[in-house]
């Protein structure tokens, strides 16, 4: 068995990039590590969701990247929304190492090109 320094990562960004966490969480989980990421992606799946929803939402992540060791930002095109600006901002406080999307070799499309998905 090959032996794997694994990490936990929680994947942060808006929701409206789907497609780009789903290829960020198979890059890096392909890598060893555990990934943690969104339940919903309200932007991308035209999901309303209460301000009550809201506030759970982000309570929960801000647990998740507690229990990391890093944190893996999804700034396609390099935009940061509010909410993932703070995320930022709690990572770094709690001393927690920022990568960022942007800054990376993931392909795009990495699922299709990794597994050699045919698209119709």
């Amino acid at each position: 068995m090959r032996a794997y320094t694994m990490k936990v990562i929680t994947l942060c960004g808006s929701t409206k990039y789907k497609k780009q966490f789903e290829d960020v969480n198979a890059f890096l989980t392909l890598q060893g590590n555990i990934v943690l990421s969104l339940c919903f992606f309200e932007q991308s799946e035209g999901i309303h969701i209460t301000e009550e929803q809201a506030k759970l939402f982000e309570d929960i992540h801000f647990r998740k990247i507690d229990m990391s060791d890093e944190i893996f930002v999804v700034d396609v095109d390099g935009y940061i929304g509010k909410s993932t600006r703070k995320e930022i901002e709690y990572a770094k406080k709690m001393k927690k190492e920022v990568r960022y999307y942007s800054n990376s070799e993931i392909p795009k499309d990495f699922i299709a090109s990794y597994f050699k998905i045919q698209k119709g």
